[in-house]
């Protein structure tokens, strides 16, 4: 397959929280505002990318019997590297996601692609395949969190480490608190997958009556 539709299949096609339903817990966990999203995917997206990358380069050297162990120290290595940088750059971000930063180590998006792919191929399509899911993700995350952040907060891209305190759209007293709370979370992923998925349908419908 090409670098282009490697890359292009996690953006919908085979999108990590949308379609295939991996990493559900960070998800729901860190989409309460927009630059949660952003952080959380871009670290995600640095650590797939670099994984991957590593994972394919080793693959006819790694083996098979102690793969698992090799995959969590790459991994970790990676996930270490862009722990410490957000520490040092973006303090009140790292501190807003917390732990779910150390625990990429264990994200089943992370272990799904260097099992799944990164082993099996070579290093421009993991590379591919890297960039495509971590897009996707962050592409989900955002989107996620733009809803929950607009409906819980009344305002939309809050960044307390640059002293942003968002745009404000409309009163606090207006805004539904459920959306910002774990319900709301699960509520809100759900229409989301199930508005994908209709729309996904209806194309399909229309590709194959055309």
């Amino acid at each position: 397959m090409s670098f282009k539709s490697e890359f292009s299949k996690g953006i919908i096609k085979e999108n990590p929280t949308f379609r295939m339903l991996l990493g559900m817990c960070p998800t729901l966990a860190t989409s309460l505002a927009v630059f949660n999203g952003i952080g959380m995917g871009l670290a995600a997206t640095f650590v797939l990318v670099g994984s991957n990358i590593m994972i394919s380069a080793l693959r006819k050297v790694t083996p098979e019997k102690i793969r698992i162990p090799i995959f969590v120290v790459v991994i970790a290595t990676f996930v270490t590297t862009v722990d410490l940088i957000m520490a040092a750059f973006v303090p009140g971000l790292h501190e807003v996601l917390g732990i779910f930063i150390p625990l990429i180590v264990v994200n089943c998006i992370i272990f799904a692609r260097a099992e799944a792919f990164a082993f099996q191929h070579g290093i421009s399509d993991s590379l591919a395949d890297g960039l495509g899911m971590g897009l996707g993700w962050t592409l989900a995350l955002c989107g996620l969190s733009a809803i929950r952040e607009l409906l819980g907060t009344g305002t939309i891209l809050a960044f307390a480490d640059f002293g942003f305190p968002g745009i404000r759209v409309f009163d606090q007293s207006l805004a539904a608190t459920m959306v910002i709370l774990p319900p709301g979370g699960f509520i809100t992923l759900g229409l989301l997958i199930g508005l994908l998925n209709w729309v996904i349908s209806r194309k399909s419908k229309k590709s194959q009556n055309a």
